[in-house]
């Protein structure tokens, strides 16, 4: 049989990935003709500008072509040949040969002490498994590998925060799955209610779907925000009440931007509390942070609470992909194995960092403050992540699809509409990242005011 649209799997068709849809294709179009488009619909820093960091750019042409080592030493530091060796020795075949399914055993390990040194403190050891740790393809298959585990039926449901990253919504509906959407609080922040938790699961409930899980994104994507220590601990109390499993989607952990807005993992606090029952499934990338190495397609899955049968057949699945990506493999490592103090190239990756982080918080602070000040605009501060959520307000009759492809085909920026992401009903946002340089960022907002005034 020739396939078809008429007989392609209706999951396919149903499935919907906003970020690079309908408005990012007319955006392409109109680029082809020669018109300037600013792209600030996804978060892919070095495609906005962000300079790979020297130390990790080095440390991958060493892995991908040991013999350079030999033909120019005098151009590496003596820790990044080091670093270069110890994973060309570890990983025994090279970045051309699979690895092990669950990933190569010496980057689990470095990511579990990673873990554990990132969340333990004087008062607290939070202790990590390497056996408990995949390596993926980015985070996006860590995500999709444990819905695909949760997910068994056509009734099962998944508990999504709205706004959400469409990758979840997409993934659930290719798995056949249920998703309940609980909203975020707009007015505090974007931040979490037990009182909105109760209501979309008891609704879920009502229709008759069995609620299996709960996903969290911290930072928040698209929202810009971070939760609070208490507010993890929160939906920790919920997911143990009703039997949920958690997925705890923390690619942003390195991006926050004030001091009282420090990232809290989901595995810290799972650990505090002592909780044994609730099954965690959290995630990390190097796509994200100050790395921004999203073509690397690197990242990780940790689990926790889970039965050793459980984790047996989530290794089954894995192995089905054999493995991911060696060179990606190698990014996660020197995600969580950076130079330390005392290394030769430990001052450079300082500067670069920080460097990094810096520019991400003077844009942070620059869009929402500058977003914000449009009339018929509300946006709530960037904590977190690299995204706006502003709402605004439009005549009777349109729609931030409309909206945000008359402001593409007016101004040349490209951004999301919120209902891509999901929004309570009859409100207007759209999502839209800080990643332009810092000139670029006020010509964003500068565009977006005078169109925003004139448009009707």
């Amino acid at each position: 049989m020739t396939l078809t649209l008429s007989n392609l799997a209706k999951a396919v068709i149903d499935s919907q990935y906003a970020v690079r849809g309908p408005i990012v294709a007319r955006a392409q179009e109109l680029e082809r003709t020669g018109r300037k488009i600013i792209y600030c619909n996804i978060g892919n820093p070095q495609a906005l500008g962000q300079k790979p960091l020297t130390y990790v750019r080095q440390v991958l042409a060493l892995t991908e072509w040991p013999e350079l080592a030999s033909k120019a030493p005098e151009a590496f530091p003596e820790d990044i040949l080091a670093t270069a060796k110890t994973i060309m020795t570890e990983s025994k075949s090279g970045l051309g040969a699979y690895s092990e399914s669950k990933g190569l055993k010496f980057v689990r390990k470095a990511i579990a002490e990673f873990i554990q040194e990132r969340d333990s403190d004087e008062a607290l050891a939070v202790k990590a498994d390497p056996e408990h740790i995949y390596l993926t393809d980015g985070a996006s298959k860590g995500v999709q590998t444990a819905l695909r585990c949760v997910i068994a039926s056509d009734r099962d449901g998944v508990m999504v925060p709205t706004p959400q990253y469409p990758l979840y919504s997409a993934a659930i509906t290719l798995y056949g799955g249920v998703q309940v959407g609980y909203y975020l609080d707009e007015a505090s922040g974007w931040s979490l209610s037990r009182g909105m938790l109760d209501e979309a699961y008891a609704k879920a409930r009502k229709e008759g779907t069995k609620v299996k899980a709960i996903c969290v994104i911290n930072p928040g994507n698209p929202t810009g925000s971070v939760l609070s220590r208490d507010n993890i601990a929160m939906v920790i109390g919920f997911a143990k009440e009703h039997g949920l499993s958690v997925l705890a989607d923390e690619v942003y952990q390195k991006n926050t931007y004030r001091a009282e807005d420090r990232f809290t993992s989901f595995a810290r606090v799972l650990t505090e509390l002592g909780e044994k029952e609730v099954s965690l499934f959290s995630f990390h990338s190097c796509s994200k942070g100050y790395l921004g190495e999203c073509g690397q397609r690197g990242g990780y899955m940790e689990v926790r609470n889970l039965a050793e049968d459980v984790i047996a057949q989530i290794t089954k699945l894995q192995s089905i992909a054999l493995c991911s990506n060696l060179p990606g493999q190698v990014l996660v490592y020197l995600l969580v194995r950076p130079p330390r103090p005392g290394d030769q190239s430990y001052e450079l990756f300082i500067s670069e960092r920080d460097g990094v982080i810096d520019a991400l918080k003077r844009r942070a602070a620059l869009l929402a403050e500058g977003l914000d000040s449009i009339p018929g605009y509300s946006c709530q501060p960037i904590t977190g992540a690299m995204y706006a959520f502003p709402t605004i307000t439009l005549p009777a009759g349109r729609n931030d699809d409309e909206y945000c492809l008359a402001l593409l085909e007016k101004t040349g920026i490209c951004v999301i509409p919120g209902s891509g992401f999901g929004q309570l009903p009859g409100t207007a946002h759209f999502r839209t990242t800080i990643l332009p340089p810092l000139e670029q960022i006020e010509e964003v907002v500068s565009k977006i005011r005078e169109f925003h005034l004139s448009w009707r």
